[in-house]
């Protein structure tokens, strides 16, 4: 008898292209032992909920507009519960957690941020790295915590900064990159072969 899957939650604010990567993944069979239970955004409008709608997913709009954080927060940990999801994947998702939502999934919501971390975190990460002059630029997929970009580091992978490049050409093989890494990055976290030591993610 086959072990049961574990169970994805994804939130998500727009297009959704890493929720994206994630469910190609799945489907074609390269990320195992997993499938997608829930997807959530706090735009009703975001193109990302359609995406998974049409993939016969359970897509859920969670308004943010007018809403105090705490509230907000408290309905989607009880949306994430009620379908007992094992792991909680931020792809794209433009609000900061509350602490009380850090704590209701301790080590078990990853988000990837289009940078190598710690260098340049917060929005629009990849014009900083360019103008800043960067030669070497990537994603990070980290455990989240209750500061901005600051979680422990699961993976990361470096895309080379070109002499033609521009922040947009940049962006774009990041982005590349960070549909592999996300999927990497839960296989990871899934196996059960690694745990936190500190700041570390290393093997159990």
């Amino acid at each position: 008898m086959s072990a049961p899957l574990s169970r994805l939650g994804i939130l998500l604010s727009g297009r959704g292209s890493n929720f994206l990567a994630i469910a190609d993944n799945i489907a074609q069979g390269k990320l195992k032992g997993c499938e997608i239970a829930v997807v959530i955004s706090n735009k009703a409008d975001a193109p990302g909920l359609d995406a998974a709608r049409e993939r016969g997913l359970n897509g859920v709009a969670i308004e943010a507009r007018g809403r105090k954080r705490a509230e907000h927060d408290a309905e989607i940990i009880a949306r994430l519960q009620d379908h007992k999801v094992d792991l909680v994947c931020l792809a794209g998702y433009m609000r900061l957690l509350s602490p009380e939502f850090v704590l209701a999934f301790p080590e078990r919501i990853l988000n990837i941020h289009p940078s190598l971390l710690p260098a340049f975190p917060g929005l629009d990460a990849q014009e900083q790295a360019f103008t800043y002059g960067v030669q070497v630029a990537g994603c990070t997929v980290h455990f989240v915590d209750e500061r901005l970009d600051h979680g422990v580091i699961v993976l990361q992978k470096t895309v080379p900064v070109l002499e033609d490049d521009d922040a947009h050409t940049l962006s774009a093989r990041i982005l590349e990159q960070e549909h592999l890494a996300y999927s990497e990055a839960i296989a990871r976290v899934l196996s059960g072969e690694y745990k936190v030591s500190g700041r570390q993610y290393v093997k159990a």
